[in-house]
Formats: structure tokens, C-alpha cells, sequence
């Protein structure tokens, strides 16, 4: 794989006078980023449940947490990039840690006024600070190193974005979740004043987690402000013309991974904001049962990460690419056709097979770009947005078959088929 040489980081990174590699700090503070956007996402999927639970909402108004982060990343793309091409990788993620954190704060009086609306507007602005650090870190990821090992080192540093994704549903069991339920029936028959304070109990719930989270980030931001970070321009004497905003997509198979990247995102999100749903449904279960389960699927994601970084020693990024989006094609057919724990059992092995998938579709989407990467990651990162538009679809389609979880994993399984033809012939390169 190729990245393009303009980037004034070498392809055979120098060693210092100890022997160390002079990227590695920069790259180990980089992969715990991916771990803090992971954390974000993931606690969606706890959220989804919680609030609909906390604000009394249907399947499509709680998918509403999910357009509301991944809205961002639409409308936050553009001027993402744009930050990017004139502050830089560092001082970008400074900006989007930053930006993080106060969404994360705005969960206190959210909570506070148990005000569906304001939990909105405070994911949209973690959005927003998401979107910023995904445009920067995940290109400066990629050219930290040789350009054909580009895909492993995405991969090894979105290993610690799945490390999150089996943390964070821990975290949101022991600290969000209550266990209490009651049906529609029992909450009408309760004395109003029960009914408020339990509602107001489950709402509030969710404060010392984000709380933390915010404090986190901002020591994080304090911690890169002060790191010397090396930073990729291009040299002076680059003489390749710099493509536009649009004509970038020109290159089919970043066009291709734009799309791919759509339909993950939008697959991965409807699976993990169904998941808690679909094992009280399906399994039977209670919902802290259910987000210990979600944490085994997180788990198993993460393991796929790792996984996946040592088969690419061996096997070529597509050809993994398409062996895992077939594989998540044949479980999620279990899953929508299945019974009981065979479902449950299916959503983890969709963990573990959507695993390499985020990253090996960028790595794939970028190569050759040149003087376009910067651009070319924007797009990338723009298509998140399938992460706000199909998990609404599912909801939809939820709520239309009388609350039956399992039809609406068709949306997912779509998907994966749009996936696997990027990997077969959509991810080869062309030169304009």
C-alpha cells in the first residue's frame, strides 16, 4: 500500500542514538485517542437504552443519540479538514479534545433537567470534537512509518478503540444502568411524584461517568499541548498540483471507500444501539445482563483488532476485508432468522468480523492520494454519517413490525454485501 511521498516523514523511520523509534511515543499517545473516541461511541450504546427508559421515548426517537453524534461527523467534515490543512495534526487534536470535553460537561445539566433535547445538543458537540480527532489522528496514524505497513499500524491503533468497546459497556453496567424497569402500565399507576423521582434517578445516572470522561480529556489536551509532536507538510518542492474538495473522488476507489465506510459505520451503530434490545428480546435477559453481554461483544471486537493486525502480516488488507464482511453477511442472516442464544451468539461473532474493518477501509480509501490525503480522509470521515441516517432506518423499521428487533437487522446485513464488493473490487486503485 502507498501513501504518497510527499509527506516529510521518511518511509524508513530513523532510529534515534539509543536505537528507539522516533514515532513510537507520538504513535502511543496517538492509539489513546482511538481508546477515548471508542469510549465515547460505545457508551451510545448504553445511552440508547437508558434514555429511552430515563425520557420515556420510542425506537426512533433514541436512535436520535446516534444522528446526533454522527450528524456531526457530516456537517463537521469539511471544517475538519479544513483545521487540519492549516493547524496541523496537533494543534487540531488539541481543538478536538477540547471540544470533546465540553459535550462530555454538558451531560451535568442535561441530566439535571432530564431534558431529551440538551443530552442532543451536548452528543452533537462530542461529535463535532470527534470528528476533529478522527480527521487528524487517523491520517497521522497512517504516515507515522513505511507507507506499505500503513493498514497494520491503523489497525494496531484502532485495537485500543476496541479495548473501549469492551470497557465502556462494562462502565455503563455499574455506573448508568440501574436495573430498574417497569412497563408503561406500572409506570401510569405509580403516584406521580414516584414516577418523577425514578425517571429523575435514571437520568442522572449518567453525570459522574461523563464528568469523568471531560476531566480525562482535558489533561489529555494539557499532555499533547506540552509533548513535541513531529508534524507531515508537505516539502517545499512538491510539485504535484493539489486536488480540489470534489475532483479528489475522481479517484474510484476512494469514492468506493466513502460509500464502504457509510454502510459500516451505519451497520456497526445499529448493531451495538440494538444489541442491549435484542438480548432482552431475544435472550431473554435483564438489561444488566445484557450490557455484560454487549461487553463480550466489545471484547470480541477488540480481539478481531489484534487479530486482525497479525493476519495482515500474511494476507493481503482486501482479501481480510472481504473474508469478514462474508462472514458478517452469514451471521447476520443467524441473527435475523435465528432463536434465543444463537442470536446473542451471532452479534458477538459480528463483533469480532466488523473488527479490521473502520480502519482497513480508510487505509484502503487514502492510498496513492498524494497531495488529496488530507482531503481524502475528510470524505472518509464524512461518510460516518451512514452512523446517523441507518440506525433512524432501523428504528423505522422497529417500530413499524410492532417492536420486532430481529427484522430490523436487514439494514446491517445490506450493509456488509456493499462492504464486501469494496473489498473485492471497489478498494483498486486508479491514477488521474
Amino acid at each position: 500500500m502507498s501513501l504518497h511521498h510527499q509527506h516529510e516523514i521518511p518511509h524508513s523511520p530513523k532510529t534515534t542514538s539509543a536505537g528507539t523509534n522516533p514515532y513510537l511515543v507520538p504513535f502511543i499517545l496517538i492509539s489513546c485517542l482511538f481508546f477515548l473516541w471508542g469510549m465515547a461511541h460505545n457508551l451510545d450504546s448504553i445511552l440508547i437504552p437508558h434514555l429511552k427508559k430515563a425520557c420515556q421515548l420510542n425506537n426512533r426517537q433514541s436512535t436520535l443519540i446516534d444522528t446526533a453524534v454522527f450528524m456531526a461527523y457530516f456537517l463537521m467534515a469539511i471544517p475538519a479538514g479544513a483545521i487540519l490543512n492549516k493547524w496541523g495534526y496537533k494543534n487540531s487534536i488539541i481543538l478536538g479534545l477540547l471540544v470533546f470535553s465540553a459535550g462530555a460537561f454538558l451531560f451535568v445539566p442535561a441530566a439535571d433537567t432530564r431534558m431529551y433535547e440538551l443530552f442532543l445538543v451536548a452528543l452533537f458537540i462530542i461529535g463535532c470534537g470527534l470528528t476533529i480527532l478522527e480527521t487528524a489522528a487517523n491520517p497521522y496514524a497512517a504516515v507515522l512509518g513505511k507507507p506499505e505497513t500503513a493498514s497494520n499500524r491503523l489497525n494496531l491503533a484502532a485495537s485500543f478503540n476496541g479495548l473501549a468497546a469492551m470497557v465502556a459497556p462494562i462502565i455503563g453496567s455499574l455506573f448508568i444502568l440501574s436495573g430498574k424497569e417497569y412497563s408503561a402500565d406500572e409506570l401510569a399507576a405509580m403516584p406521580d411524584a414516584s414516577r418523577m423521582t425514578y425517571l429523575m434517578e435514571e437520568a442522572s445516572s449518567v453525570k459522574l461517568p461523563y464528568i469523568i470522561l471531560g476531566s480525562v480529556l482535558l489533561l489529555v489536551a494539557v499532555l499533547f499541548y506540552f509533548i513535541r509532536f513531529p508534524e507531515v507538510k508537505p516539502p517545499a518542492a512538491a510539485t504535484q498540483k493539489k486536488q480540489s474538495f470534489l475532483s479528489v473522488l475522481k479517484h474510484r476507489h476512494l469514492s468506493w471507500a466513502v460509500a464502504a465506510q457509510f454502510f459500516y459505520v451505519g451497520a456497526q451503530v445499529c448493531v451495538t444501539s440494538f444489541f442491549i434490545r435484542m438480548a432482552q428480546q431475544g435472550g431473554g435477559l435483564d438489561e444488566k445482563t445484557a450490557a455484560y453481554y454487549l461487553g463480550v461483544y466489545g471484547f470480541l471486537f477488540m480481539f478481531g483488532r489484534f487479530a486482525g493486525t497479525f493476519f495482515l502480516k500474511f494476507i493481503s488488507s482486501q482479501n481480510l476485508l472481504s473474508i469478514y464482511a462474508a462472514a458478517s453477511v452469514a451471521l447476520c442472516v443467524v441473527a435475523i432468522t435465528g432463536d434465543g442464544a444463537y442470536v446473542i451468539y451471532a452479534l458477538g461473532g459480528l463483533g469480532f468480523f466488523m473488527s479490521i474493518m473502520f480502519p482497513t477501509i480508510f487505509a484502503l480509501g487514502i492510498a496513492g492520494l498524494g497531495e488529496g490525503t488530507k482531503t481524502g480522509s475528510s470524505w472518509i470521515i464524512m461518510a460516518i454519517v451512514g452512523g446517523a441516517i441507518l440506525p433512524y432506518v432501523m428504528g423505522t423499521i422497529i417500530d413499524f413490525n410492532h417492536d420486532d428487533i430481529q427484522i430490523g437487522y436487514v439494514v446491517p446485513l445490506i450493509c456488509y454485501v456493499i462492504i464486501l464488493l469494496f473489498g473485492i473490487r471497489g478498494y483498486k486503485p486508479t491514477s488521474h
